[in-house]
């Protein structure tokens, strides 16, 4: 895609780090919880610090109610924390309370490409027909992506599928920085994380489409705010076909909606998909979604219970939140320092 570190250039020789974040729109969803927050929870006790931010700036690349905006910021820092975060051992913050994100952000649009920008498809896939009326900040997204990464220096970032392509812009962009001012390693080419409980699940009412909080039928995700007998309902009603449950190494190109299912399964038990597969080979679905059902609302009923107590303290929150902004400033604050050095702004 574009110029890349001479093979000889010595490699980033600093601390290992990981950095995540989910954007503050909408209510989360179980494919968060387990492309996500499951996953987050694991990376923390693994001996390297963890920033994990709320994107609120990413947010607002398209409309957001600002009567709701540092409530939704809230509503992802108390799932976090429901999940198992310790803001002890993992850095949790909202992205905007870092002024560095946005500084180091037009420093990387100045190193950027126009045409690594209009390669990324999730522009095409969120601007649609409509590009024209699309925001700029939408357009720039991912530079403000590898700005959010490269800020922290972080080596590893969890990703899913649909992240891969930014990644690489974001190991393009820390590339290009190194060589064009001459300061091989000074950032790191962060690598992905792509292992995780389920990094891709599913809408429950079509397989071949990713769980979104944008779908416009509720019926299509698992909130992590829905209580038990909304998950069981949604469950049953999820769309299987007319066959039983597949044989252990059958192939289910051909019935996504089926995998989605025993992927979902696997995730929340902690086991593999062929092991479910093979427990409930041959059986019907009014077999299988109960028992699906069952272990959802077991596993989601804690994190849920655990949003509400929060979300009902958000001075709670808050708290976590200012600890977590001043502690990524520290970090962030000395990244832009050395970046302004390397680019040659004025020091006064």
């Amino acid at each position: 895609m574009s110029e890349t570190a001479s093979p000889s250039a010595p490699a980033y020789s600093g601390p290992r780090r990981i950095l995540s974040g989910i954007q503050a729109s909408g209510a989360l969803h179980l494919g968060n919880y387990l492309g996500a927050l499951k996953r987050f929870t694991q990376l923390q006790d693994q001996g390297a610090p963890c920033f994990l931010f709320v994107a609120d700036l990413h947010a607002i690349t398209v409309w957001q109610d600002p009567n709701l905006l540092a409530a939704q910021t809230r509503e992802i820092a108390a799932a976090y924390l429901a999940s198992g975060l310790d803001p002890a051992k993992s850095v949790i913050f909202p992205q905007s309370a870092v002024r560095a994100h946005s500084e180091l952000a037009w420093i990387f649009n100045c190193v950027a490409r126009l045409g690594w920008l209009d390669r990324m498809t999730q522009f095409k896939e969120k601007s649609g027909k409509h590009k024209e009326r699309s925001s700029v900040g939408l357009y720039t997204y991912p530079v403000l992506q590898a700005a959010d990464i490269l800020l922290y220096k972080a080596t590893e970032v969890p990703t899913g599928e649909d992240q891969k392509q930014h990644l690489e812009l974001t190991r393009d962009i820390a590339a290009k920085f190194n060589g064009d001012f001459g300061v091989p390693g000074f950032f790191p080419l962060p690598e992905p994380l792509t292992q995780g409980p389920a990094p891709r699940v599913m809408s429950l009412r079509d397989g071949t489409a990713k769980m979104s909080k944008s779908d416009p039928s509720d019926a299509s995700r698992i909130n992590l705010t829905d209580d038990a007998d909304v998950i069981a309902g949604k469950i049953r009603k999820s769309k299987t076909d007319m066959g039983v449950m597949p044989e252990p190494g059958e192939s289910l190109d051909a019935r996504p909606e089926v995998r989605n299912l025993l992927t979902i399964y696997a995730a929340l038990s902690d086991r593999s998909r062929d092991d479910v597969t093979a427990e409930f080979a041959g059986q019907g679905f009014g077999a299988f979604k109960p028992k699906l059902a069952d272990l959802a609302v077991e596993s989601l009923a804690p994190v849920t219970a655990e949003m509400r107590r929060l979300m009902a303290d958000p001075a709670e929150i808050d708290r976590v939140l200012k600890d977590g902004a001043d502690r990524a400033a520290a970090v962030a604050d000395a990244t832009v320092a050395e970046v302004k050095d390397v680019v040659g702004f004025w020091k006064g």
